[in-house]
């Protein structure tokens, strides 16, 4: 059983900063890319940044610039440093990690959601 417990979430001021926190538990055998995804009231998913198991990164292009993943592979742990929030930023955050849990196939998991709500 592999979980993934999200941290981090709350309120902030435009141009604020907040910093989301996903640590994976369970029996893990390898965990490869990290990532968070986020969606706001009536529309899709999307994909917000992505960490692969070599420390390569990538981003949405509204958040460049503005927000950072980062990785602790010791304690399957992934990071995402949001700084000057806006308010289009506001959404549920979602954190997914592809995970090979010991003696089962590789397989997506995904966070609870924690709410980012960006306001004044």
């Amino acid at each position: 059983q592999v979980q993934l417990v999200e941290s981090g979430g709350g309120l902030v001021q435009p141009g604020g900063s907040l910093r989301l926190s996903c640590a994976a538990s369970g029996n893990i055998f390898s965990t490869y890319y990290m990532g968070w995804y986020r969606q706001a009231p009536g529309k899709q998913r999307e994909l917000v940044a992505i960490i692969s198991s070599n420390g390569n990164t990538n981003y949405l292009d509204s958040v460049k610039g503005r927000f950072t993943i980062s990785r602790d592979s010791a304690k399957n742990t992934v990071y995402l440093q949001m700084n000057s929030l806006k308010p289009e930023d506001t959404a549920v955050y979602y954190c997914n990690a592809r995970i090979k849990p010991i003696g089962v196939s590789a397989n997506d998991y995904w966070g609870q959601g924690t709410q980012v709500t960006v306001s004044s």
